[in-house]
């Protein structure tokens, strides 16, 4: 597996936690792939596990293999809300593609673009949530899994600005409260994870960057 970083592997970690399966993590520079982690990854990309010498890639491969092998089910057993469940869990993936277009975007017009388009995500998150604390529940689940590491880039979005994008959903700030407490949530990232994130989003110089920028200096010009 790549680093922490990437949030696809940190949801097959929280499975594999989760489940109580025991795992040794390796990890590597995707800018610089080895020979021998492209030989167990046809598409060049993390996850991967290695399964008594087979290697299985994709996260929803690997989350779907995890759970037709391993006991401590994250999945509904009903077919509809299995599907359902399913569903919701592609809709994550869409919105780690909003986040990545957030910080990605290069002008203020498109950053706001990409905010509003977060917004409207997890106002419609909102309006499919229950009571809690999960989100279906009392059971935590595969779609916790993939939230988890969505809602923690919001502790550093949050050290940067008031963007707005979490305005108004009680119940999804109440279930972000209870991912972040989840142990095999926390545990999904090394404790360098707000470093190496901070970093990597200072590399993508879009208009995120000049903010975060403007305030370390800002924080040094105070300090001074």
């Amino acid at each position: 597996m790549s680093h922490s970083l990437c949030p696809y592997v940190q949801r097959a970690v929280i499975s594999l936690s989760e489940k109580q399966v025991q795992f040794e993590r390796s990890y590597i520079d995707l800018a610089a792939k080895p020979d021998w982690f492209l030989a167990l990854s046809p598409l060049g990309k993390t996850p991967v596990l290695t399964v008594s010498g087979q290697p299985i890639f994709e996260s929803a491969v690997i989350l779907e293999f995890l759970e037709d092998t391993q006991p401590g089910p994250l999945l509904p057993g009903d077919p509809l809300r299995r599907a359902r469940h399913r569903a919701w869990m592609e809709f994550g993936s869409a919105v780690l593609n909003d986040i990545a277009g957030f910080y990605s975007a290069r002008d203020k017009d498109t950053f706001l673009q990409k905010t509003d388009a977060l917004y409207r995500k997890f106002l419609r998150l909102e309006a499919e949530l229950g009571d809690g604390p999960y989100f279906a529940g009392p059971s935590f689940s595969l779609v916790d899994a993939v939230f988890g590491p969505v809602f923690r880039y919001f502790d550093l979005f949050d050290g940067i600005g008031d963007f707005g994008i979490l305005a108004g959903v009680p119940k999804v700030t109440a279930w972000r409260a209870a991912l972040a407490e989840r142990p095999s949530v926390r545990a999904a990232v090394t404790e360098d994870y707000p470093q190496l994130l901070r970093d990597f989003l200072l590399r993508r110089n879009g208009y995120l960057s000049s903010l975060m920028s403007h305030d370390e200096v800002s924080q040094r010009t105070i300090e001074a």
